[in-house]
């Protein structure tokens, strides 16, 4: 019989059925208890929640062995680990993904409130034992992801440009992965807040949306640069409508008016949240959901972590893209038709409204003000990328995809908001201005 490998067993470790942990004190007198949830950190390595000062916990801190029951929920096998404990984590990523994972879990057991993480114990596997082997086949994978991987990568790597890369990687998610419901946010200079600049599956497409690093699944992702899973539905860790009720009743009610709501399930029982990162830098986070719980498992987040780890090279590969070596002259006669657009802009934030109705704000709302305001001045329509990431009004951050994902954000936006104003590509670096209405420019007061 060939010997069980960790990595084989877990499925054993999502907490779908609870393990038995058993520890002695320094007299070598045992005790068994049940444990919320054992977590794959590595091939030798699982970690353990501490949520109180138990039995337990004073064992393990005496005599740092201790032996753990696995039960396997679809084919009823038995594993015993081996443990040797080495350390506890109260921060960072592994105690995050835990504490998402037991947020989930609590809730699913009508616990929420009750179970709270104060530490992941960690421990080297020393020796797996086989109790009992399966009593029933395993489950049939719901989708062949070594496929799904292969046949997404190389339709990334056939893309031309940013927008379709995009494109892309939302209809391999739906199609291959068989997620529907997907977002990709990009970080914004810092990693100070994540901007939604692509969707899939919602009525609304939500671009635009911002979240803040800690705030929900996709917030402890970027803040900790993790994968974050969560098979269960929780409170803990919901976005939406929750969060806008407790705006709209507190003194910044003001701001809803330039807040985009963010896409998402009405009710969301599973989610993962994977970050962008080139160089120890986060570029943005994929993020998919469900209604069914259980639906993200450890294969879905190593296939993903993958996908997430090409779509960063993607996306630095293709931002600052070359210009076309002869760019056309980019003027337009002046429309003469049709009542003006009255366009308003406020300095302190950079927000756009057009004809009272907000568009959009930040780097995107100074970049299509700069557009605006250069037709404005001489009916100019078509401008370059290397111009507008060189242009002190647009303050643009350091990093040159900053530019491409907001060229995107800010193209959708338009197509979803404003039917007299586009914005389109004109060539290879180039973005071309359209209107089918003059326009009436005020720079607002605050």
């Amino acid at each position: 019989m060939s010997e069980v490998t960790l990595t084989a067993l877990r499925a054993s470790l999502e907490g779908t059925i609870p393990s038995e942990i058993a520890t002695c004190d320094a007299d070598g007198i045992p005790n068994v208890s049940v444990i919320s949830d054992v977590h794959y950190v590595d091939a030798e390595h699982v970690a353990i929640s501490y949520q109180f000062f138990s039995k337990t916990r004073a064992n393990i801190l005496v005599n740092p062995r201790a032996t753990v029951l696995l039960k396997h929920p679809q084919t009823c096998a038995q594993h015993r680990l081996h443990l040797h404990y080495l350390r506890t984590e109260s921060e960072g990523g592994l105690f995050e993904a835990m504490k998402a994972k037991l947020a989930g879990i609590a809730s699913h057991e009508g616990m929420a409130g009750v179970f709270r993480l104060l530490g992941a114990d960690v421990y080297k596997v020393i020796r797996i034992d086989t109790v009992r082997p399966d009593q029933l086949p395993a489950p049939l994978p719901r989708t062949p992801l070594l496929a799904a991987l292969r046949q997404t990568l190389a339709r990334l790597a056939a893309a031309r440009d940013l927008d379709s890369l995009i494109a892309c990687l939302m209809e391999q998610l739906a199609a291959e992965f068989q997620m529907p419901h997907v977002m990709l946010l990009m970080s914004d200079a810092g990693g100070e807040r994540l901007y939604t600049v692509a969707s899939h599956g919602y009525p609304e497409s939500g671009v635009g949306a911002e979240i803040l690093p800690g705030q929900g699944v996709i917030g402890v992702a970027a803040r900790e640069r993790t994968p974050i899973r969560i098979a269960h539905a929780t409170r803990d860790y919901l976005y939406g409508r929750a969060i806008r009720d407790a705006l709209r009743a507190s003194p910044l009610a003001h701001r809803l008016e330039t807040e985009i709501p963010l896409p998402g399930l009405g009710h969301s029982a599973s989610q993962i949240a994977l970050p962008l990162l080139q160089e120890g830098r986060l570029l943005g986070i994929l993020y998919a959901e469900s209604p069914e719980e259980g639906r993200f498992g450890y294969d879905e987040e190593d296939a993903l972590a993958i996908l997430a780890g090409h779509l960063a090279e993607a996306i630095c590969r293709l931002s600052g893209e070359t210009e076309e070596a002869t760019p056309p002259a980019g003027t337009a006669r002046p429309l003469d038709s049709g009542a003006p657009l009255v366009i308003r802009h406020y300095a302190a934030d950079d927000s756009v409204f057009v004809e009272d109705e907000y568009v959009i704000k930040g780097v995107a709302g100074s970049i299509l003000w700069l557009l605006l305001g250069e037709y404005a001045k001489g009916g100019r329509t078509e401008f370059s990328n290397k111009e507008l990431r060189l242009s002190p009004q647009i303050r643009l951050p350091e990093f040159s995809e900053n530019l491409e994902a907001r060229l995107i954000l800010l193209r959708k936006r338009l197509a979803e908001r404003c039917r007299h104003i586009a914005l389109d590509k004109a060539g290879r670096g180039r973005v071309r201005l359209v209107l089918a209405r003059p326009v009436q420019l005020i720079e607002a007061e605050a």
